[in-house]
C-alpha cells in the first residue's frame, strides 16, 4: 500500500538579516528621547484606537516605565478591520482579559531593532490561558518582516526612551496550531496533510483551530523527515496516501487535552496519542519520543506556544503500529520502521547508502544487523557510536552486507558468493562471502539469520545477529570447513604465528597475500604421499616451510591476473601456469587451482588441490 503523510513542520531558520520596510505610514518618529511608548501612541493620532486599548487593558504604565520592549504597534485601520472581522461594535465589547493578552501578544521584551531580527520564533509578552508561558511569534524575514503570516511591518525601528516601535497593518491576534501551521512556510506540507485528511467526521483544520478536546501537543516532522519517508515507501506525494492512513498518522502526532512543554517531560514517561497509541519518551540523548516502531525521533525545536495547544518539531515521522501493518517498504523503509534496525538506519544514512536501499528499480539482498550487533560490533573497536567509525570503513562494511538481486533464504547453499563490497574500491574485485546452510544460514562463519525473509519493496531482508566485518584471508580459512586442515596446520604450536600475519589489514606490509589453499582432501592426499598418519608427523620446521610456499605476500593476485612463469612465495618459488591453472612445486609437483578470486580484504585465496611441499 502506499504510504505515509507529509506531516511537516520544516522549522527552518534561515539565519539573516532583512530590514523592514521604510513606508511613511503617518508615524513620525519623535524627536525627543525620553519619550515612552506610552508616550509615542498617545501623541500619535494614527495610533488613538491603540492607544484607547492600552487604557482599557491596563497596559499603559508597564509600556510607559524604564524597562525595555519591543512594540508591533498596529494603527488605527488595523483595530478596525479587527473589531469588524470579530463581530466587535468598539473596543468596549471586547472583553479586557483578551484584550489584554491580544495588546501582550504584540510586545516582546528587550530593544529588538530590525537589523536583530531573523526568520524563525520569538516569545511575545502574552501567555497561554492563566499560566506563565509566552505564546510565540513566527518572524518571517523572506520580504519584509511578517509576524505570523498575518502581519507586516510597514515602518521600522521608531525609537523611544524605552525600546523601539515597530508598526505594522493588522491586529496579531492569539495564535492557534494551525495560524502557526499557515505562518511558516516550511509548514505547507502540514497544512496540505490536514486538508487531505479532512472528511465529513473530522474536519482538522477546524479542530486544531478550535478549543474542542484543546489543548493540544502536536509532533510535527520536518518536511526533510516526511519526505525521507515518502521515498522510503515510494511515494511520491500526499496524494498517494489513503485518507484513512493519512488520518491514522496525523492522529499519531497529537495529544489531545494536554499543553505539554519540553520542561514537562520525563524519561520513560508513555502518553495515549489521538490515534489511541502510545507514544514513550526518551530523555537519555536530548528529548526524543519513541513510536510503535521503536525508533527514538528527536524533538528538534521545542515549545512553540500558540493559544490552543504546543508544537514540538520533530526531524522524523512517528508511526503508529497501525500504520507500519499496512506500509509497503523498501528496504530502508524497513529500516527506518523496525525497532531492531535503528542503527542500520543510522548507518545507511551516515554513509548515504540509504539512497541506493530506496532504488525500488534495483533488487538488493540485505543482511540486517540488529542494534544489539553493532553495540557488539562498537565495544569490539573501542568505539563509542556508530558515528566513530570511520566514514569509508563503514561504507564497505555495510556493502559488504549486500548481494544483487532478491536471494530468499531457500535460494542459499553452501558456497561463496559476492557482495557490494570491494579490495581497495577495485569494481571488479568484490569481496566473497562465505555462506553455510548445514544448519541455518551462517556468513563468514560469525554471523547467524535470525529472521530470514522480510521482503521489501525493492529486495528481500535477512536479519543477523553479528555485523559481518571486512573479511580477511584468515576469515575465509576458518569460515569454510574444506580448510579445517589448512587452519590446524597452520595454528598448530610449534609453526609462526600465521593467524596474526595473514589478518594483516591491507595497506600495511605484508599485506594483501595472495594465498594458494590446499584442501582438506590435499592434506590427505599429503599424507598418503609421505607415508604419515597425520598431521602431527610432519616435522616443524618442513610444515613451516611448506606452509610459506602457499603465501605471496604484498600482491592480490587475482586469477586473471595470474601469467604464466616462477612466482616468488614466503617460501620456495612455484611455477604458474595460467592457461591450465595449476601451480608446480620445487618437486614437480602439479597442483590443479580448483576455486578461484575468494575475495578478502587483505588478500585473495585460491584453493588448490595438492599441498606444495618445498625443495
Amino acid at each position: 500500500m502506499k504510504n505515509l503523510l507529509k506531516f511537516t513542520f520544516l522549522f527552518i531558520i534561515t539565519l539573516g538579516m532583512v530590514s523592514c520596510g521604510d513606508d511613511d505610514d503617518g508615524v513620525t518618529p519623535p524627536g525627543d528621547a525620553t519619550t515612552t511608548i506610552s508616550d509615542f501612541v498617545a501623541t500619535n493620532a494614527e495610533y488613538s484606537s491603540l492607544a484607547a486599548a492600552l487604557e482599557v487593558a491596563g497596559l499603559t504604565t508597564t509600556l510607559d516605565g524604564t524597562d525595555d520592549f519591543t512594540v508591533f504597534a498596529p494603527d488605527n485601520d488595523a483595530f478596525a478591520a479587527f473589531l469588524t472581522e470579530n463581530g466587535f461594535a468598539s473596543l468596549d465589547d471586547v472583553p479586557i482579559p483578551a484584550l489584554r493578552n491580544i495588546l501582550l501578544n504584540h510586545v516582546v521584551s528587550g530593544k529588538n531593532e530590525s537589523s536583530s531580527l531573523t526568520t524563525g520564533y520569538i516569545n511575545s509578552l502574552a501567555t497561554f490561558g492563566t499560566t506563565e508561558r509566552n505564546l510565540s511569534l513566527y518572524l518571517d524575514l523572506t520580504s519584509g518582516v511578517r509576524i505570523n503570516g498575518v502581519s507586516s511591518v510597514t515602518t521600522a525601528d521608531v525609537g523611544v526612551s524605552n525600546g523601539v516601535i515597530h508598526a505594522v497593518d493588522t491586529v496579531i491576534g492569539i495564535p492557534t496550531i494551525v495560524t502557526q501551521a499557515t505562518a511558516n512556510p516550511a509548514f505547507s506540507t502540514l497544512v496540505d496533510a490536514l486538508v487531505a485528511a479532512t472528511d465529513g467526521s473530522t474536519d482538522y483544520v477546524a479542530l486544531l483551530s478550535g478549543t474542542t478536546s484543546s489543548p493540544f501537543t502536536v509532533f510535527a516532522p520536518t518536511n526533510d523527515a516526511f519526505a525521507g519517508l515518502l521515498s522510503g515507501l515510494g511515494l511520491s506525494g500526499l496524494n498517494d496516501v489513503p485518507q484513512p492512513l493519512l488520518q491514522t498518522i496525523l492522529n499519531y502526532h497529537v495529544l489531545a487535552g494536554v499543553n505539554v512543554q519540553s520542561g514537562d517531560l520525563t524519561d520513560g514517561q508513555t502518553a495515549t496519542t489521538f490515534q489511541g497509541e502510545d507514544i514513550t519518551i526518551d530523555l537519555t540523548n536530548g528529548p526524543q519520543i519513541i513510536d510503535a516502531s521503536g525508533m527514538a525521533t528527536n524533538i528538534i525545536v521545542p515549545d512553540v506556544q500558540t493559544g490552543n495547544g504546543v508544537v514540538h518539531a520533530l526531524d522524523r515521522v512517528l508511526l503508529p503500529q497501525a500504520a507500519i501493518d499496512v506500509v509497503d517498504p523498501t528496504i530502508k523503509g524497513l529500516a527506518m520502521i523496525t525497532p531492531d534496525l535503528s542503527i542500520l538506519f543510522e548507518a545507511l544514512e551516515i554513509t548515504g547508502l540509504d539512497s541506493a536501499v530506496d532504488d525500488r528499480t534495483t533488487e538488493l539482498t540485505v543482511f540486517a544487523p540488529t542494534n544489539e550487533s553493532f553495540e557488539a560490533f562498537l565495544t569490539s573497536a573501542g568505539l563509542a557510536s556508530i558515528n566513530d567509525v570511520p566514514v569509508d570503513l563503514l561504507t564497505q562494511t555495510l556493502l559488504n552486507h549486500v548481494l544483487t538481486g532478491t536471494n530468499l533464504s531457500s535460494s542459499f547453499s553452501t558456497s561463496y558468493t559476492n557482495t557490494l563490497a570491494t579490495f581497495n574500491g577495485e569494481a571488479d574485485a568484490a569481496l566473497s562471502l562465505y555462506v553455510n546452510t548445514d544448519s541455518g544460514v551462517t556468513l563468514n562463519g560469525v554471523s547467524d539469520v535470525v529472521t530470514p525473509d522480510v521482503l521489501a519493496a525493492n529486495g528481500v531482508v535477512h536479519v543477523v545477529n553479528a555485523v559481518i566485518a571486512l573479511p580477511t584471508v584468515v576469515t575465509f580459512a576458518t569460515a569454510d570447513a574444506g580448510f579445517s586442515s589448512l587452519v590446524a596446520a597452520l595454528t598448530r604450536a610449534d609453526q609462526p604465528d600465521y593467524v596474526t600475519t595473514l589478518s594483516t589489514g591491507n595497506g600495511t606490509s605484508p599485506a594483501p597475500f595472495t594465498v594458494l589453499a590446499p584442501t582438506n582432501e590435499a592434506f590427505e592426499d599429503l599424507l598418503v604421499e609421505l607415508g604419515l598418519m597425520g598431521l602431527d608427523d610432519i616435522p616443524g620446521p618442513v610444515l613451516t616451510a611448506a606452509l610459506n610456499t602457499h603465501v605471496i605476500a604484498g600482491a592480490n593476485v587475482r586469477a586473471e591476473d595470474l601469467v604464466d612463469g616462477p612466482v616468488m612465495t614466503l617460501g620456495d618459488d612455484v611455477i604458474i601456469d595460467a592457461t591450465n591453472a595449476t601451480v608446480t612445486d620445487q618437486n614437480g609437483r602439479v597442483s590443479q587451482i580448483i576455486v578461484t578470486n575468494v575475495q578478502a580484504a587483505n588478500g585473495v585465496v585460491h584453493a588448490i588441490n595438492k599441498v606444495l611441499l618445498p625443495n
